[in-house]
């Protein structure tokens, strides 16, 4: 539904209309989530008379939401913690990713059908690949073992990465998260960092503070499963995929020891572009998803010094 008058459209009062489409985010919490600015923002770019909108979803009730998208004429939803994996239950059929994870961030509603897929591992590839940085014949180290490492840790294996090790608190979570990586796949330990080329925090340690809206984190200096900065240098990315903080304790350790870092705006963006291009068939405007993140983040950033 792209046409020259639709990026007006959105100033008007008989807008959204019957015929707008709609697409969404369902979680609990969700009222934090920054993918109605993403996503708002790449429908508006495109001309799209499409609105997407946050979706609170109690714990326990995503399958029934997901169900009801064909009769609620919903087309597209993002989905966030806790549902992904009821969400992918859900689903009538899965994407290859969405089989071996087990989980979906992402359902579409194909004229009744609903397809699940997760975008996550394929768009924190994408924003190592912005940064001019490919996981071919890397070897990389994933810290943790929930969704985002899973997405992850499979994501780098596709990508053609080297070795994958995975360090969590349980023996049995790294090696049960590491087998998505076959035969590069290893569960190892926390001071492996010091031989990766590619850090990647995958664990909340680090999440602070209301701008974000991630949840209260651990005290500043702490790192996640007691890495030492000193296995930290020159040569490596370090990657947290929190993004409020913008700077994590990790990340700042990290540059100390002079080596590149990055935190998690850049897949949170290219996980939603490529859900742009899954609903629409259109190729997604990262430069407006990506200032109208940076803009949501500064109005809750200002916010938040008023408060305090």
């Amino acid at each position: 539904m792209a046409g020259p008058g639709r990026r007006g459209r959105r100033s008007t009062a008989n807008w959204p209309s019957a015929t707008t489409v709609v697409a969404g985010v369902i979680g609990d919490p969700v009222a934090h989530s920054l993918s109605p600015a993403l996503h708002n923002a790449a429908f508006e770019a495109l001309g799209l008379d499409w609105v997407y909108v946050a979706f609170p979803v109690p714990a326990g009730r995503a399958e029934v939401a997901v169900a009801a998208m064909p009769s609620l004429g919903i087309r597209g939803l993002s989905v966030t913690m806790p549902h992904k994996a009821a969400a992918a239950a859900a689903c009538h059929q899965l994407s290859p990713v969405a089989e071996r994870l087990g989980v979906v961030n992402t359902v579409t509603n194909r004229s009744g059908l609903l397809v699940g897929d997760s975008t996550d591992g394929a768009g924190f590839v994408d924003s190592l690949a912005e940064l001019g940085w490919y996981p071919e014949g890397k070897r990389c180290l994933v810290m943790g073992a929930g969704g985002a490492a899973r997405g992850v840790v499979l994501a780098l294996a596709e990508a053609g990465a080297r070795a994958v090790t995975v360090v969590a608190r349980r023996a049995e979570e790294a090696e049960r998260v590491a087998s998505l990586a076959g035969a590069v796949g290893a569960a190892g330990p926390v001071d492996a960092a010091g031989e990766a080329d590619l850090v990647v925090n995958a664990t909340p340690v680090g999440m602070q503070g209301p701008v974000g809206m991630q949840g209260a984190g651990p005290s500043e200096g702490q790192l996640p499963l007691g890495l030492d900065p000193a296995r930290l240098g020159p040569g490596q990315l370090v990657a947290d995929l929190i993004y409020a903080p913008a700077t994590t304790p990790l990340l700042a350790e990290a540059r100390r020891a002079g080596a590149g870092t990055c935190n998690g705006l850049g897949m949170l963006i290219h996980q939603a572009a490529r859900q742009v291009v899954i609903w629409t068939g259109r190729q997604a405007p990262i430069a407006a998803m990506s200032a109208a993140a940076l803009g949501e983040l500064g109005q809750r950033a200002a916010v938040f010094s008023q408060l305090r």
